[in-house]
C-alpha cells in the first residue's frame, strides 16, 4: 500500500510539474504573438519622424521592425537582463514610452511586466551589459536563422545602423580586420566584430520560456558606440 502511495504522489507531482510547463509555454507563445503583431500608437512615427527627419517611412519601418527583434530577444531570454544595440532603434523605443498608456499596456501584455528604457550601451568593462548585448546577439541572430557562434552576416539590429548611415550611430563587422566601407555610420577600424559576441558563458540556452519575474531593467549602461568608433 506504501508502494502504491509514493507512485501516485510522484505521479501527482509530475502531472502538476507538467500542468505548469505546459501553461509557461501557451504563455509565452501568446506573448510572442503580440509582440509580433501588435499595432504601435498612432501618431509615433510623426514623432519619430521630426526627430529623424531623413528617414522615409520604408526605413522607420525597418527601425521598428528591429526594435521587435529587441522585445523578442528581451522575451525570449526570460526577461533577463538585455542590452540595445542600435542607436537609431534605441530612440525609437524611447519615443514609444513617451506614449505612457500604450507601452505600459503593451508590456503587461507582451511580458507581464514593465520594460524601462535604459541608454543603448558598447562592450566594455561592464560585465551586466556585456552579458545584456550577447544575449541580444545571441536571440537575434536565431530569429533570422543565423548561427551566433558563426555568423554569415549581421542581424538586422546589429546592421540597422550602418545600413541607415546613422550619425554616431553603432557599427559593427563581421570581420574585424575588414573594418565597414561606410563611414555615415561611424565606421572605423578596430570597431566591434561579431567574434566579440561569442561568450561560452552567455548562448541563450538556458534562458526560460518567458518573463514571470524578475530583472526588468533591460540594458542598464551608459550611452556609447561599439568599439569606441563614430563618438557619442
Amino acid at each position: 500500500m506504501m508502494a502504491i502511495g509514493m507512485t501516485l504522489l510522484v505521479s501527482a507531482g509530475v502531472l502538476a510539474f507538467a500542468g505548469v510547463y505546459v501553461n509557461q509555454v501557451r504563455v509565452r507563445a501568446r506573448r510572442e504573438s503580440h509582440v509580433r503583431t501588435f499595432m504601435f500608437p498612432r501618431g509615433l512615427f510623426d514623432k519619430f519622424a521630426r526627430a529623424r527627419p531623413g528617414l522615409d517611412m520604408k526605413s522607420q519601418q525597418l527601425v521598428a521592425r528591429a526594435l521587435r527583434q529587441y522585445f523578442l530577444a528581451y522575451l525570449k531570454s526570460g526577461c533577463r537582463r538585455v542590452a540595445m544595440p542600435s542607436q537609431v532603434a534605441d530612440e525609437l523605443w524611447h519615443e514609444f514610452i513617451l506614449f505612457t498608456r500604450d507601452y505600459a499596456t503593451f508590456c503587461q501584455l507582451a511580458f507581464g511586466q514593465f520594460l524601462h528604457h535604459t541608454p543603448a550601451v558598447k562592450l566594455g568593462d561592464s560585465r551586466p551589459d556585456n552579458e545584456g548585448l550577447r544575449r541580444v546577439w545571441w536571440h537575434c541572430c536565431l530569429e533570422e536563422n543565423i548561427n551566433p557562434r558563426k555568423p554569415t552576416r549581421l542581424p538586422l539590429l546589429f546592421a540597422l545602423d550602418r545600413k541607415l548611415g546613422i550619425e554616431n550611430g553603432f557599427v559593427y563587422a563581421l570581420d574585424c580586420g575588414r573594418p565597414p566601407a561606410d563611414t555615415r555610420a561611424g565606421g572605423c577600424s578596430g570597431g566591434q566584430c561579431a567574434t566579440h559576441f561569442s561568450d561560452p558563458e552567455v548562448d541563450g540556452t538556458t534562458d526560460g520560456l518567458g518573463c514571470s519575474s524578475g530583472d526588468s531593467s533591460g540594458g542598464d549602461g551608459s550611452s556609447g558606440c561599439s568599439g569606441g568608433c563614430g563618438g557619442d
